[in-house]
């Protein structure tokens, strides 16, 4: 083997490990910017939780982002002494379920709020919201579709 051929044959050896290397490092690059994303979102985090703690010193309902928007946390019954710590509007909400003395429609918590009932698609969202509490043991929601408050 010539000298030639040998400084080719390393050079192909060389170019072989140079890509295998620029792989590797492409790789790497990729993970270590997965992990910054991921500690961006646990600085997040541990901020609302710190906040949280803080407005939760004060009665404040809890702020979270969702989505990169902030939103009215609803805490489960078990966390919080009374339904001062609910926002405003789940307050009221739960105001006219024990109003209604028994299970109540949708339909009738839609209607003493003002919402317009006879259009469905605007009753949906109240739907939506009166789960929520249900879901956090505020209220129970039955299988026929209607809430109660929970003794």
């Amino acid at each position: 083997m010539s000298s030639l051929e040998k400084i080719a044959g390393r050079r192909a050896e060389l170019d072989q490990l140079a890509e295998a290397l620029a792989k590797q490092l492409a790789e790497v690059d990729a993970e270590r910017e997965e992990l910054a994303v991921a500690e961006r979102v646990l600085r997040r985090l541990y901020e609302q939780e710190a906040e949280a703690a803080a407005g939760q010193d004060a009665g404040l309902p809890e702020r979270v982002q969702v989505g990169g928007r902030p939103v009215l946390k609803v805490p489960h019954r078990s966390e919080v002494a009374d339904a001062s710590a609910l926002p405003g509007d789940y307050q009221r909400m739960l105001q006219i379920v024990k109003a209604a003395g028994g299970p109540v429609m949708v339909k009738g918590v839609g209607a003493e709020l003002g919402i317009e009932v006879s259009v469905p698609g605007r009753l949906e969202p109240l739907r939506g919201k009166l789960s929520k509490p249900a879901g956090r043991g505020w209220l129970h929601k039955l299988a026929n579709g209607t809430f109660t408050t929970r003794l």
